[in-house]
């Protein structure tokens, strides 16, 4: 008598996975602040830790770097340290996404949020 109503048994289902996909969005978020990668340049004498949503929160420079006509190549090393910590944030955010992608059965390739 109510065959057409077949289908929003599938709709409730994909909104409640819908919703349960945001939560999770929303936790992840939470988490990637809480992350953190370090950045290297100059085999280690530079080193930027940031968290996995990118956000610079340390720096540390070796002090035998700091010789007066070295100038250049500290802001160098300091500006490759930064970018490889924000290079490695933005490998491990994706890697948390294709981690919760997966555990919910989409697709690891998924590009999120729409």
């Amino acid at each position: 008598m109510l065959k057409g109503l077949g289908g929003l048994g599938d709709m409730a289902k994909m909104m409640k996975s819908a919703q349960e996909l945001q939560t999770k969005m929303a936790q992840m978020q939470d988490d990637l602040a809480n992350l953190s990668v370090t950045g290297e340049s100059g085999a280690g004498l530079v080193k930027a830790t940031a968290t996995a949503k990118g956000e610079l929160t340390a720096l540390d420079i070796d002090p035998s770097i700091f010789n007066g006509d070295d100038k250049e190549v500290v802001e160098d090393l300091i500006l490759a340290a930064i970018k490889d910590a924000q290079t490695k944030a933005a490998e491990k955010a994706q890697q948390e996404m294709a981690a919760l992608t997966e555990g919910m059965g989409l697709p690891k390739d998924i590009k999120l949020p729409f």
